[in-house]
């Protein structure tokens, strides 16, 4: 099929409508979740569409322009989420999306393009990581086959959690405050820099219908919070995070259990863990609710033959960076934090 391409700095009017139409759209491709890079940390966003003879849009790609003193700079479909890539008729379609992606890199003078698909894309001449998976597990109609189908052990540590005077709160922006305090210190621990606050606030705002706070308290402390996402009939746990003494207690269990019996009651075929490298440990516990592997795909665009960038542990100059964050003082990291955290994808 030919195709007219055009790289655009705001979506069209009809960008939202073809990605609610598209089987493979994610909530991450909506043009206000695309913003949300722009809305929270003054990053600039592009809106590459692909139209048919009659002007007919018949695929999308955002992107989203990054830098960072570790690597250069790059663009991104999308950062900050599993999701995002190409959205597109026919993979042939993709191909072109994904070229024009690679003429505004180079306009930009940016050292690559990395494009979050979920599926494979046919002739797609580029290179392609496959460390990375998400956890899926598909849902039963009802909560007491959801019971059933986890197991006696897991049953066993969600109600151990009873014991310590829970209430669950289910909310929106109004609920961020608890769930940052908790969600910050995990980062810190993690070694990774948090993202602002304002930047929670702004996919509430961006996803007002399609996006929800749960926090977890034990007599009376938020011990546990997560923040989940609809992407049609799926729903996905993007952040989630629980205090050590919550995980002691079991916390975490019922944390996961409140959003998977939340989802069932939504409607929802499928409950998405996040992405995870397989076999580390967040692999694991999320295995251990029944999810199975989803592999990823993403693709990157790079000029003459650059390896592909690793921004995780196996960089020696990332580890050694995580390693030196835990040794900071929590305040200090969430100071300084949001400041390098928008331009990590």
């Amino acid at each position: 099929m030919s195709v007219r391409i055009e790289t655009l700095t705001v979506a069209p009017p009809d960008w939202d409508a073809f990605v609610r139409a598209h089987p493979r759209r994610t909530a991450y491709h909506l043009s206000a979740a695309v913003a949300i890079a722009r809305d929270a940390f003054g990053l600039r966003c592009s809106y590459i569409t692909a139209r048919d003879a009659g002007g007919q849009l018949v695929g999308v790609l955002p992107l989203v322009e990054q830098s960072s003193m570790l690597l250069g700079r790059y663009l991104v479909s999308v950062p900050y989420f599993t999701y995002g890539g190409a959205l597109a008729n026919d993979d042939s379609i993709v191909v072109e999306l994904a070229k024009a992606a690679a003429d505004l890199a180079q306009e930009r003078r940016a050292a690559h393009v990395e494009l979050r698909h979920s599926a494979p894309v046919a002739d797609l001449e580029l290179g392609e990581r496959l460390d990375k998976v998400s956890m899926v597990l598909t849902l039963p109609a009802t909560e007491a086959e959801l019971s059933k189908q986890l197991g006696s052990k897991l049953r066993s540590q969600i109600k151990r959690a009873e014991r310590e005077q829970i209430e669950v709160s289910w909310g929106g922006a109004e609920l961020l405050p608890h769930f940052y305090g908790v969600f910050a210190s995990t980062m810190h621990e993690l070694g990774t820099p948090v993202y602002s606050r304002r930047f929670f606030e702004t996919v509430c705002r961006a996803l007002p219908e399609l996006s929800k706070v749960l926090v977890v308290r034990s007599r009376g402390i938020v011990q546990a919070v997560a923040i989940i996402v609809w992407h049609g009939d799926r729903i996905e746990v993007p952040w989630a995070a629980c205090t050590p003494e919550g995980k002691r207690n079991s916390l975490n269990m019922r944390l996961y259990w409140e959003m998977l019996k939340f989802s069932v009651g939504a409607g929802a075929t499928a409950f998405d863990f996040g992405r995870s490298s397989v076999d580390a440990g967040t692999y694991k516990f999320k295995a251990q609710w029944g999810a199975a592997p989803m592999q990823l795909h993403w693709h990157y665009w790079l000029p003459g033959g650059a390896p592909i960038p690793k921004l995780n542990h196996s960089n020696p100059k990332y580890a050694l960076a995580a390693n030196l964050w835990r040794r900071m003082p929590l305040w200090c990291a969430n100071l300084i934090g949001p400041h390098i955290a928008r331009n990590l994808p």
